[in-house]
């Protein structure tokens, strides 16, 4: 792994942005120890602009509890490496796009974990998946109160992955219920962002949380009315 203490040569296509992709290496080491990035699944990205979007996403096939400053590549609006000679984005960098078109979101991280995996077909037919009443919903940023109810839809998984971000862009608008902090993926994965990548790491902590007390409290036994 490169060392720290190694910047990008100035050649680079990521040159100047060594710190930025360290945090992402950092969350891939976490979230790979978790197990909610295993296998090479995952994909990750910082925002570096909005009005053009650019970003510097994760190439694919990279494991991402090994990552190295290397692994990342620039892109542009289109989903397309900026420079020549980078490695090949995530397939699913238009999703990163078109969240990152949204003003204050400085970073995408997506995961794949057991829990959000099972929870997203379970809930599927739902629609998505109600938290209310746990106060680790205040990790989620703007929310002041464990009594909050917060939703999280479910999208179905396909490898149409143009047509997914549009169905995703077109939820971020939605009047009645905006997308706000995340989503599943059925049988898939979360995607979720903050403002920088502490925040965005901070929320994939909070969903990971959420779905765990979720889908245990689903195998305990129901309990017995009037019993202590």
């Amino acid at each position: 792994m490169t060392q720290l203490s190694e910047l990008l040569p100035a050649e680079h296509p990521l040159a100047g942005c060594d710190d930025l992709i360290d945090q992402l290496r950092e969350c891939g080491r976490l979230f790979h120890s978790r197990g909610w990035s295993v296998g090479t699944s995952s994909n990750y990205s910082v925002v570096l602009g909005n009005d053009p979007v650019e970003l510097i996403v994760t190439a694919s096939g990279r494991d991402k509890g090994r990552l190295e400053r290397n692994d990342f590549v620039h892109v542009g609006a289109d989903g397309c490496a900026i420079e020549p000679d980078q490695p090949k984005s995530s397939a699913e960098t238009m999703l990163h796009v078109v969240l990152a078109e949204q003003p204050g979101i400085g970073c995408i991280l997506h995961t794949h974990s057991i829990w959000g995996t099972l929870l997203s077909d379970y809930f599927f037919e739902d629609g998505g998946i109600e938290f209310s009443g746990y106060e680790m919903l205040k990790g989620l940023e703007g929310i002041k109160t464990h009594e909050s109810v917060h939703w999280i839809p479910i999208f179905e998984n396909t490898q149409d992955i143009l047509l997914l971000a549009e169905k995703v862009k077109a939820c971020l608008s939605d009047i009645d219920q905006p997308l706000t902090h995340g989503f599943l993926i059925r049988k898939h994965g979360l995607y979720t962002w903050g403002r920088d990548v502490f925040a965005a790491r901070r929320h994939i902590e909070i969903y990971e949380f959420l779905f765990e007390c979720t889908a245990r409290k689903m195998s305990l036994p129901e309990k017995i009315s009037g019993q202590d």
